[in-house]
């Protein structure tokens, strides 16, 4: 029996900063429901907007072939009226190829938020629920002696997928500033994909990934704030790694940010928001990212496009 282990990312796994197996985000407080299904939206914190539709493609290490690709559709809605526990529920649709091997996800979430008023804060518990189908093509995948090959038949599987979280968001100070955290284990069932032919059988692992998120939106009289945040991964076998980031929204309706992570990457954004931020808005975001480790001018840069349509109902 022949063992692959960590099969989507085999062709990149020399290079591989973390074992890093689920989708990586450079805007990642956009992405804030998929990585944890208890986070209320970026949107709602900043805006008080409390529906949500977005949609996302990023590109990663651009200039290597196969390099990783991911496409993602989502949705969210807070039911923000009356108190004791609040409602939210959402959905995505997300779709990660890497070489020869991807997977095609569907979810959906739902979260109670324990709290007096939504809009001051409250403590939220989420669970997240979907099927994932993971598929490789066999035929492009070459083992350890040249010419063998998994086979010439394609595979693919499908298996459920259950994330859990917890969030804790709050205004603080004069000015209404808000503060969150929260932890999440995004994929809670691990598993063996197991592929079997003529030659043998060959499995590939997927282990739980813990996450933690941490942010403060600071307020300015002059409709602009600051958001310093943080997004902690940790996967077993590899690495903490922590990825900070600082982001100014402009009162033209413009922002910037950077950051960086202990990975050795920096990535820098900007974007522009349409309508009025209180009411409808479009958001188009854009993210740059670099490796600054041993691989980065291999492995080329990553982009990110963002658009959000928000509105408050």
């Amino acid at each position: 029996m022949t063992r692959i282990y960590l099969l989507p990312f085999l062709l990149l796994a020399a290079f591989c900063l973390q074992a890093q197996q689920l989708s990586l985000f450079t805007q990642y407080r956009d992405h804030i429901g998929i990585i944890n299904p208890a986070a209320v939206e970026s949107d709602f914190l900043a805006f008080g907007q409390n529906i949500t539709f977005g949609a996302n493609y990023r590109a990663q290490w651009v200039g290597l072939e196969n390099a990783p690709t991911t496409q993602t559709v989502r949705g969210s809605y807070l039911y923000a009226d009356g108190s004791g526990v609040a409602l939210m529920a959402g959905g995505h649709l997300m779709n990660d190829q890497t070489g020869p091997t991807g997977f095609t996800g569907l979810y959906g979430r739902i979260a109670g938020i324990v709290t007096s008023d939504p809009e001051v804060g409250g403590f939220v518990v989420g669970l997240s629920a979907g099927a994932v189908n993971f598929r490789i093509n066999s035929s492009e995948i070459r083992l350890r002696d040249q010419g063998d090959v998994i086979g010439s038949t394609d595979q693919s599987q499908f298996f459920p997928d259950v994330g859990v979280g917890v969030y804790y968001y709050h205004l603080v100070g004069r000015n209404d500033d808000y503060f969150y955290a929260g932890l999440s284990v995004p994929q809670v069932i691990g598993l063996d994909l197991t592929i079997q032919n003529d030659e043998g059988e060959y499995v590939t692992q997927r282990v739980q990934h813990f996450y933690g998120m941490l942010g403060f939106y600071k307020f300015f009289d002059n409709d602009s704030f600051l958001e310093p945040s943080a997004w902690v991964k940790y996967t077993q076998g590899a690495p903490v790694n922590v990825d900070f980031n600082l982001r100014y929204y402009l009162p033209v309706n413009f922002w910037v940010g950077a950051g960086g992570s202990t990975a050795g990457t920096v990535h820098l954004e900007s974007g522009v928001l349409l309508g009025d931020a209180t009411e409808k808005s479009f958001r188009i975001g854009y993210g740059f990212g670099y490796s600054f480790s041993s691989f980065g001018p291999s492995a080329g840069t990553t982009h990110e496009i963002n658009l959000a349509y928000s509105l408050f109902h």
